[in-house]
């Protein structure tokens, strides 16, 4: 029984969600050939204060960057 376990970051609808399992479901029972009723699919919605690359958060970066494109707007 294939068991697909995805994290992502937050912002999705609902209805993307819903089209990544579909999506997801499809994908393992073409590549393995498992009955849809038996493939799992988990997915885990990160907040960006709970998700670091480098040890720099993604909120961290996110406002940083949105800090300097201010400071570039406010230049023009």
């Amino acid at each position: 029984m294939p068991f697909i376990d995805v994290s992502l970051g937050t912002g999705r609808t609902p209805q993307q969600i819903r089209d990544l399992i579909h999506e997801l479901t499809e994908a393992a029972h073409r590549a393995v050939g498992a009955p849809k009723a038996n493939i799992r699919v988990v997915i885990r919605e990160v907040e960006p204060a709970h998700w670091a690359a480098g040890d720099v958060t993604i909120a961290e970066r996110n406002s940083a960057a949105a800090a300097t494109t201010e400071h570039s707007e406010q230049e023009k």
